[in-house]
């Protein structure tokens, strides 16, 4: 197996997640119950849940479910799909396809974290930083001025975690472009596609406009359905994707046949659960949005263009890391500090921290939030 560093943000997870009292950083939006999920469901998928075989399934992934999938986009059709155990499987495999010593990927920061750490694991990686005094932009010229003859991976993740920061569509389709005239896969990650504030923003897939790009996705986020742990490549290089195929050989073999169709029923009332999901963001908003207003002195608050979470600044004295650090210990409210999202490829801003804005009912942690922020002055 790959040496790879200790994950930052599931070791800190594993300390805090469950013993907080507010979660206020989920990158989730709010679940649903196995009764509410299967309430969506027309009747061939519910009698296919309740009589289903628990035996292997296909490395691929569900046939029926690949085909609900590539519904999702307009060039590709199941046949360019493969399916894995969650996106975090996905990256793993795709990154170990496409990268090996002598190799280069260029990777836009901030990110999840396994985004450079399992690149780095394989080959030379060069950072390119959103610039958080500009909105957050991606530079293109950046990007052109990293790529080197042996670049074979440029890599992004729009709308971005942890920033909500969505590319706009032309520089979009212009990355797309550097990356197929000089040959490199654009690995695309879009887990928070569908939860744009302004859906004219929504980005198309990268493997609706690239043969060779590499469209990462997953019912955990937009979908808020974590527990399934389906996610999925679309790719229309079927050389790739059999090459994928071969490499989750030696990890999951095969998903789990329940959560493939609880995933495929899901996907058929995708709009349905992306409008209460959209809606539940709007909702929560104002309450976000009074909050900061009232503490205008200590956070510099962005509304996020898209996802489910967003990355206030700091500006207490004390620094953002012990900010946090006394914030969970003492009104048991959970965050995400900026070291969590720190890049060993470009500097990352020091003094900001993740908060989720897709949870039902926040206005309790926002609540202990305020009481701790008031006990400060």
């Amino acid at each position: 197996m790959t040496r790879l560093p200790d994950f930052r943000l599931e070791t800190y997870f594993s300390r805090w997640e469950f013993t907080a009292r507010h979660h206020l950083t989920a990158s989730d939006v709010q679940t649903m119950t196995l009764g509410e999920l299967l309430g969506l469901a027309d009747d061939t998928d519910r009698e296919a849940f309740e009589n289903l075989s628990l035996g292997y399934t296909e490395t691929f992934g569900d046939p029926a479910l690949r085909e609900v999938i590539a519904q999702t986009y307009e060039q590709a059709g199941a046949d360019d799909v493969i399916c894995f155990a969650g996106a975090e499987e996905a990256l793993y495999l795709a990154m170990n396809v496409l990268l090996g010593a002598g190799d280069h990927a260029v990777v836009v920061t901030p990110n999840y974290q396994a985004a450079e750490t399992v690149p780095l694991a394989l080959c030379e990686v060069t950072g390119v930083a959103l610039d958080a005094d500009r909105d957050w932009a991606l530079d293109l010229d950046e990007v052109a001025a990293a790529i080197r003859p042996n670049t074979r991976v440029v890599s992004v993740n729009f709308p971005n975690n942890p920033t909500g920061k969505v590319l706009g569509t032309a520089d979009f389709l212009a990355l797309a472009r550097l990356c197929d005239e000089r040959g490199i896969h654009l690995f695309s990650d879009e887990v928070y596609r569908g939860l744009e504030r302004d859906p004219t923003r929504t980005l198309p897939h990268a493997a609706d406009v690239s043969e060779r790009a590499l469209s990462l996705n997953v019912t955990s986020k937009s979908l808020g359905l974590p527990g399934l742990r389906i996610g999925w490549i679309t790719c229309r290089d079927r050389a790739l994707r059999a090459h994928l195929e071969r490499a989750k050989h030696y990890t999951t073999i095969c998903n789990s046949a329940p959560s493939e169709v609880l995933a495929r029923i899901a996907l058929k009332a995708r709009e349905t659960i992306l409008h209460r999901n959209r809606a539940l963001i709007a909702a929560n908003l104002p309450a976000f949005e009074a909050f900061f207003a009232e503490f205008a002195d200590d956070f510099v608050w962005q509304r996020p263009d898209g996802g489910c979470v967003a990355y206030p600044r700091y500006l207490g004295a004390d620094g953002v890391e012990d900010f946090c650090t006394r914030l969970v210990e003492e009104a048991g409210v959970l965050l995400l500090p900026a070291s969590i999202y720190r890049s060993e490829l470009t500097a990352t801003p020091a003094d900001r921290f993740r908060i989720g804005i897709g949870r039902r009912n926040p206005e309790e942690g926002l609540a202990a939030f305020a009481d701790c922020m008031r006990a400060r002055r």
